[in-house]
């Protein structure tokens, strides 16, 4: 399918908007570019309240937001299912106020309390900074269950984009380690592999929302020298052994630079037996999900995720 003409007109758009000529973003430059990006984002899946609290990090508190879906038909004193939210942007860009209206819609549609999550950005906080706040959100998800109104016992781990690589890489490492089960993963647009070359970033990596000069540079600002590329919390792709993984929802972009990457998760978690649910979006690019103010595609993209999460988590729903 061709590229949607909608689109073409974001890719123009943010096209005219960038100085000619950069080889290389800096850090500040990529924040303050997601920034405006995500000014095209929009909640109109449904209403949610929100509260911003922290949390005891690895290194200090940890800001998040706690959404919960406004619902006269459930009871206010009963559990929902939790959704803990990685927000993307490189694992340099991006914070729980840029991804707010995107972590109000993931909400709605799928009636979870979710748990955006303010972890540590590069270059400040080198890998595994981020990885490690990941994994203690989660932790502090199910060890404060009860305040946080969510049941234990049906939390699902998700992000998307580089927000999405932190949620694979939680899954990966407590399907093995935790004493608790995440009930399901969500990965939108995940970037899932940095140790080779895929077809989909060589096709796309010019001109198509995220270009190789912004992952580059994000990874080098991550990164500390001599990182191996194949380490799994880098390239959550090259983990040998994918079984024993919670059921799995993953959306992909036709005209993502990452697309093929997560096609390919999405084959081999198939392939193990696990639980998986993936759409690749016809004619969209990375990120779509989150440009609702351009994209008219965005918002059945929430709403289907939203359905395919209750499937998962609600079907034992108390009431």
């Amino acid at each position: 399918m061709p590229l949607d003409p909608r689109a073409q007109r974001l890719l123009s758009m943010v096209a005219a908007a960038s100085p000619g000529g950069r080889e290389r973003p800096s850090p500040e430059e990529r924040r303050q570019s997601l920034a405006k990006l995500m000014q095209f984002s929009r909640n109109d899946v449904g209403a949610v309240t929100s509260q911003d609290a922290h949390f005891s990090g690895p290194a200090g508190p940890l800001r998040y937001r706690l959404y919960t879906p406004v619902d006269d038909t459930i009871d206010a004193d009963v559990p929902r299912p939790g959704f803990v939210y990685f927000h993307g942007g490189g694992l340099v860009a991006g914070s729980v106020d840029t991804h707010d209206r995107v972590a109000a819609a993931l909400a709605a549609a799928s009636k979870c309390r979710l748990i955006s999550i303010d972890y540590r950005l590069a270059p400040e906080h080198k890998f595994p900074a981020a990885f490690e706040d990941a994994i203690a959100a989660v932790c502090f998800a199910v060890d404060h269950a009860s305040p946080l109104g969510i049941d234990p016992d049906r939390i699902v781990v998700g992000g998307d984009s580089a927000g999405a690589t932190l949620a694979t890489a939680v899954c990966q490492h407590l399907s093995s380690t935790a004493r608790f089960r995440i009930a399901a993963q969500c990965l939108i647009c995940p970037v899932l592999d940095f140790s080779r070359t895929w077809p989909s970033r060589e096709r796309f990596g010019t001109g198509h929302l995220i270009d190789t000069a912004t992952w580059q540079a994000d990874l080098a600002d991550c990164l500390p020298d001599g990182t191996d590329l194949h380490d799994g919390r880098v390239s959550p792709l090259c983990r040998a052994d994918l079984s024993g993984l919670p059921p799995t929802i993953i959306h992909t972009a036709e005209f993502d630079p990452m697309r093929d990457e997560g096609n390919a998760y999405a084959a081999r978690l198939a392939g193990t037996g696990v639980t998986v649910a993936h759409v690749c979006h016809d004619g969209m690019v990375h990120n779509f999900h989150a440009l609702g103010a351009l994209l008219p595609q965005a918002k059945p993209a929430l709403e289907l995720i939203g359905r395919q999460i209750l499937s998962l988590v609600h079907a034992s729903a108390p009431g």
